[in-house]
């Protein structure tokens, strides 16, 4: 394995702190000089500055603030370890950094391990997504987001305009893109209807707020999760770099975070274009918190994503167009959580394979049966 200590910059100041039982005395340091790959099913936590693709001002010095504020809470009672893999270093071009990305969170994958990567602005998702592709691995994307971030194919990638990049990547291992928290006048109309004719998923604020149950199956449907904070409104989030009146409510992001620990699925997570202001400890709250809801979900994971033997599902069959067709439903015994199967074609290979169950609610199944 190559050595990723060499991306790494030192540790700063050591935190200090008053109680054995916050989180900062229950994770693990992992110094660049002596650099060890995390255990199977630990978590582990990694900072990349690099905002030169953004408008986004930012001098780095937030990455202080975060930790502070994350290892001041107090820990639940979690079994996995947290690993605090350091910052990596921002390279020469931002194609260094993005290499460094890739490769540390390929091999973070590909032991199991998941990777929390804190931005940085959001065009680093491509970074995340060529892990994956290194993997030979399929994925589904799941942006949280207040614009859709399409751009010019023509364009340089930037933090507004990073998608087509992964759309036009060849060979290409994306299956499905999902936008979350989108608000309307951010979009153009011409992205919402390429969204539509590439039969990707798009839900905006209003849509959360008018039926928040959706959004659970929305997660456990993604193996990346790019979390724009600019998709939580400016009372909650001073840094907003949009300064959007409008937008998540800090609790329902960390409600999200929370649903994306419990996702078996999920694999990876990146929370993108902090922006320093004078409220940067506030902000850094709110990062360190959605953390730590992240972490709570993750410890209450149930593994009863249905692949393999399905012995530990009840099946529900619902008969349509006149008994000719059916859809078939799996509800699990461990959690009462919902799973639909759709009719994709089969494709031969075993990366296509567990795309064919999609998460769902028991709204969905009652909604079949009429």
């Amino acid at each position: 394995m190559k050595d990723l200590g060499i991306y790494f910059s030192e540790f700063g100041e050591k935190v200090t702190l008053n109680s054995t039982t916050q989180l900062g005395n229950k994770m693990t340091i992992n110094q660049s000089n002596n650099f060890t790959l995390p255990d199977k099913g630990d978590i582990a936590i990694l900072y990349v500055p690099e905002y030169r693709n953004s408008t986004v001002e930012s001098t780095g010095d937030y990455v202080d603030a975060i930790r502070q504020k994350l290892y001041e809470l107090e820990a639940g009672e979690w079994n996995c370890n947290i690993v605090d893999l350091g910052t990596i270093t921002p390279g020469a071009t931002v194609e260094d950094t993005f290499i460094a990305v890739r490769d540390v969170v390929k091999e973070l994958v590909k032991n199991d391990v998941f990777p929390i990567v804190i931005g940085g602005s959001q065009d680093l998702t491509l970074a995340l997504y060529e892990a994956y592709q290194s993997l030979e691995q399929t994925v589904n994307i799941l942006d949280v987001d207040p614009a859709l971030d399409m751009g010019d194919p023509d364009e340089k990638i930037s933090a507004e305009s990073w998608i087509n990049k992964i759309l036009l990547h060849k060979p290409n291992f994306l299956f499905n893109y999902s936008l979350l928290g989108y608000q309307s006048y951010l979009v153009k109309s011409e992205e919402r209807e390429l969204l539509n004719k590439l039969y990707f998923d798009g839900f905006s604020v209003g849509d959360f707020y008018a039926n928040n149950k959706m959004v659970e199956p929305l997660v456990r449907n993604a193996d990346i999760l790019s979390f724009d904070l600019d998709a939580i409104r400016g009372s909650d989030y001073n840094g907003n770099s949009r300064s959007l009146p409008h937008g998540f409510y800090g609790e329902d992001a960390c409600r999200i975070m929370r649903y994306a620990g419990l996702s078996d699925k999920l694999t990876s997570l990146g929370l993108f274009n902090f922006q320093q202001s004078n409220s940067i400890l506030f902000d850094s709250n709110l990062v360190a918190q959605m953390i730590w809801y992240f972490i709570e979900g993750y410890n209450q994971r149930k593994k009863d994503y249905p692949v393999g033997s399905k012995t530990t599902y009840t099946k529900y069959l619902v008969s349509i167009d006149d008994f000719k067709d059916e859809i078939i439903f799996y509800k699990s015994d461990k959690s009462a959580r919902w799973w639909m199967e759709v009719p994709y074609p089969k494709v031969q290979g075993v990366k296509f394979q567990r795309h064919l169950l999609i998460p769902c609610n028991y709204e969905d199944y009652q909604n079949a049966l009429t």
